[in-house]
């Protein structure tokens, strides 16, 4: 049946969503910044998590190492899904609130040889910001075959990510944090290295619909403006992807990288200002897109965050299990600090303070 109305869904294979698709995964290169034909850009449906699956079913083969550093919750998280396909996984943890250091991944790189190293850029549970320039350029230099995979959920669309330059093997992330588009759908870019890990590797991928040998050839089909089907698309999300990377690429992503960092270091100063501490301490390794906040002293979350969203504010509950009932995670990204016209980081900072007092809350 012809699609007439804007609301009804079209058909993956029609021309208009062919083109759109095509025109997607293209932008997609500009967005994490990589002009190398080789590498390769994947939209699915799904969530960020299962990005984890694509890497773990098609780059890493059972008993193979593989070095996560750990920042959180979902750092956590990625090393179980290694495990799940038989992964040997060797965790390298930080004190929460910080990140492991360039000497001692070092030390770690030097003593194992890795088929992969992963890193979360930025972990929503803490908020704490992993640098990858030099991150990548140690281990090119420790353990070169090594492939440095990235979780960029919360970091991809609003912190820098230099996909060629730093050397960067796989970034995967989701539709529904800076990117601003609705949930649903899992998106990625790999290199041309990481595509012949996949292709090379010696047992068959470890997933069915996460199969990149499944999803490949549909992926540069799409690309190149023809239909293809493996499985069925969400015409309406790659729609509203395409609009999301339309309008972040009508200004060089230098720009909205430091409009982010304006914002970020605005709320921080304002959360200071109100005695408040972050659970990243240190503004190295505070991430730009969201802060994590430890409560004040006698103040609870279940409290504070039902008075706040009577303010037309929403921040989120802790989730690090270590420090779960201690902390809130305000959310700074995309539109909302973007769109000059809105005001929405000065009102969610008052409101913070407001509620804040009226849980009994008084600045020392």
């Amino acid at each position: 049946m012809p699609c007439r109305d804007k609301n009804y869904s079209e058909s993956h294979v029609a021309a208009g969503f062919v083109a759109t698709f095509g025109e997607t995964l293209s932008m997609l290169r500009k967005l994490f910044q990589t002009s190398d034909p080789s590498s390769q850009p994947f939209v699915l449906s799904g969530s960020g998590t299962l990005s984890w699956d694509l890497v773990a079913a098609n780059l890493i083969e059972p008993g193979e190492d593989v070095l996560v550093l750990g920042t959180g919750y979902f750092s956590d998280g990625f090393a179980d899904c290694l495990r799940v396909y038989g992964t040997t996984v060797t965790e390298l943890k930080a004190p929460v609130g910080t990140k492991p250091q360039l000497p001692e991944i070092e030390k770690a790189l030097s003593e194992k040889r890795y088929k992969a190293i992963t890193v979360t850029h930025v972990d929503t549970s803490t908020g704490v910001l992993s640098e990858l320039q030099q991150l990548s350029a140690l281990v090119r230099r420790v353990s070169p075959d090594t492939l440095i995979i990235v979780d960029g959920v919360c970091s991809v669309a609003c912190e820098e990510i230099d996909f060629d330059a730093w050397g960067l093997d796989g970034v995967v992330t989701a539709s529904q944090k800076a990117i601003g588009c609705p949930a649903g759908l899992s998106i990625s870019m790999f290199s041309g290295r990481a595509m012949k890990a996949a292709q090379n590797r010696k047992t068959p991928p470890a997933s069915y619909f996460a199969s990149m040998k499944n999803w490949t050839p549909i992926m540069q089909n799409y690309e190149a403006k023809k239909p293809s089907y493996f499985a069925t698309p969400s015409p309406q999300l790659i729609h509203a992807l395409h609009t999301a990377l339309s309008q972040i690429l009508a200004k060089p992503v230098s720009e909205r990288f430091a409009a982010h960092r304006a914002a970020s270091d605005r709320i921080k100063k304002a959360i200071a200002g109100l005695g408040l501490k972050q659970v990243a301490a240190n503004p190295d390794e505070q991430a730009h897109g969201m802060t994590a906040i430890y409560l004040p002293d006698g103040v609870k979350g279940a409290d504070l965050l039902p008075i706040l969203a009577k303010k037309g504010i929403v921040f989120a509950g802790g989730i690090h299990k270590e420090i779960v009932s201690k902390y809130i995670r305000f959310g700074h990204m995309g539109v909302s600090v973007l769109d000059p016209k809105r005001n929405d980081v000065d009102h969610a900072t008052k409101s913070l303070g407001e509620a804040s007092a009226e849980c009994g809350y008084k600045k020392a």
